[in-house]
């Protein structure tokens, strides 16, 4: 439609504005659609490979596509490059239709509802230390090295008195950085691992930040930008696959927009605060704080743990038994108790408890929204194990989320158990209401519906 606008001479700017907008919309809405897309089409091996490819080719086509544009608009009309942006996602859409996913071997259940959806997967993040880690290490990189994404202009205009073309030329220079940068990394990853890599990705954006901030001629620029591209293309694909990695194929698209959000406002914040700064201070000074920061977030954050693509086995388990109800139950019946009753020896109580906390992550992480675990004050080594579900369809989504690496911790903390373990499902009663309020009365009974204060 905006192709359309442009040919016809009809654009003006609430036009562009909208349809910037629209475009910035459904792209935040499709990215991490995207995201999850990749570990279907490559191999588990292959995903870091995928992932490395997959932002280069971005930041290929962020440092040529202005370039490309440009000719295009000066030898055709300033409407060809909108008509090749409609082809080119025409083109992907067909590709979609063709491509078939692969069938999922899980068992079918009703859809969640919108809000609960949202409320599952930020509680899954919330409760999952390897996403913890992946957006600690994120935040603590992102708005220093967006610094020089935001003042690559100024750069070029105020410090080394060119244009246009010498920032164009620099933009090249960070995707033939992040092009080199995707062919080293396997090897370095697998020399170095993904925290020293990151280490490594976030030492060469302080030496770009530092060489930026000194450059007086295109040379010195222009290593700095090989430099930025390929610590770019190694932050972001070690940062992406960490994402990846930690999380199960039923909450990844949830996950993983968490993750961009972070990414995406921490670049956005990031560049307008170094704007302001070079404001008010210059551009080789907000270059110069904006590195500093980068060496103080690295060391604040380098105990925090990432992942790689061999880490965990997130497959579903299904080792959970269905429960059998006496009387039926409605799927939005709820809330459900869960109490499972454990009986160990006294002087295991602290590596089970420790190995009970982890399995307590876990039931959070897959549907609980509140967990507890508490001693018998009067049967010795007895240890309850309590839990509360939202309803009974929410318990049904909480068999098929455990993952083979949570049914391995769990193995681990029933090889201390000296007795079967007992598991008792209560709910609560169903709520008989009044149909009709009388004007001015108020209503009685109990009030309505909510998730109750956390049990711990």
């Amino acid at each position: 439609v905006f192709a359309a606008v442009v040919t016809m001479h009809l654009a003006t700017p609430a036009v562009v504005l909208a349809t910037a907008f629209c475009l910035g919309g459904s792209g935040a809405l499709a990215a991490p659609a995207w995201l999850v897309i990749t570990p279907m089409l490559v191999p588990k091996r292959d995903l870091d490979s995928a992932i490395a490819i997959n932002n280069a080719s971005y930041n290929v086509s962020r440092a040529l596509g202005p370039a490309i544009a440009g000719l295009g608009i000066a030898t055709f009309s300033i409407a060809l490059p909108f008509w090749c942006f409609c082809a080119g996602n025409i083109a992907v859409l067909a590709a979609l239709l063709w491509w078939r996913a692969p069938r999922r071997t899980r068992e079918t259940l009703p859809a969640e509802r919108l809000f609960s959806a949202l409320r599952t997967g930020l509680r899954y993040a919330r409760n999952n230390r390897d996403i913890d880690a992946t957006l600690i290490r994120a935040i603590a990189f992102f708005p220093f090295a967006s610094a020089y994404w935001a003042l690559l202009p100024l750069v070029a205009r105020t410090q080394m008195g060119n244009g246009p073309a010498v920032y164009g030329v620099l933009l090249g220079l960070v995707g033939a950085g992040s092009i080199l940068g995707s062919f080293a990394l396997n090897s370095l990853k697998a020399r170095l691992g993904p925290d020293r890599l990151a280490t490594l990705g976030t030492l060469g954006t302080i030496l770009a930040l530092g060489l930026y901030g000194a450059a007086r001629e295109p040379a010195i620029a222009g290593l700095a930008s090989l430099i930025a591209g390929a610590s770019w293309i190694t932050m972001m694909t070690t940062l992406f696959v960490s994402a990846q990695v930690a999380l199960p194929e039923w909450v990844r698209g949830r996950g993983l927009a968490i993750f961009l959000t972070a990414f995406f406002g921490a670049m956005t914040l990031g560049s307008a605060v170094w704007g302001k700064v070079a404001s008010l201070e210059g551009v080789p000074t907000a270059l110069f704080v904006a590195a500093a920061g980068a060496a103080i977030g690295m060391a604040l954050t380098a105990r925090w743990r990432l992942q790689t693509a061999a880490a965990l086995d997130l497959t579903p388990s299904m080792h959970w038994r269905t429960p059998v109800f006496v009387h039926p139950m409605e799927d939005d019946q709820g809330p459900i108790l869960i109490t499972v009753e454990y009986v160990i020896d006294p002087k295991d109580s602290k590596p089970f408890l420790a190995l009970l906390y982890e399995i307590g992550l876990e039931r959070k992480r897959d549907g609980a929204y509140a967990w507890g675990a508490f001693e018998d004050t009067q049967v010795t080594g007895r240890i309850v194990e309590t839990f509360l579900i939202q309803s009974l369809l929410e318990l049904r989504h909480l068999r098929t989320r455990v993952t083979m690496a949570d049914r391995l911790i769990e193995e681990q903390a029933r090889a201390f158990v000296k007795q079967p373990v007992k598991v008792t499902f209560l709910v609560a009663p169903k709520r008989h209401r009044q149909k009709k309020k009388r004007k001015g009365s108020k209503r009685l009974g109990a009030p309505p519906a909510r998730e109750p204060a956390p049990i711990g």
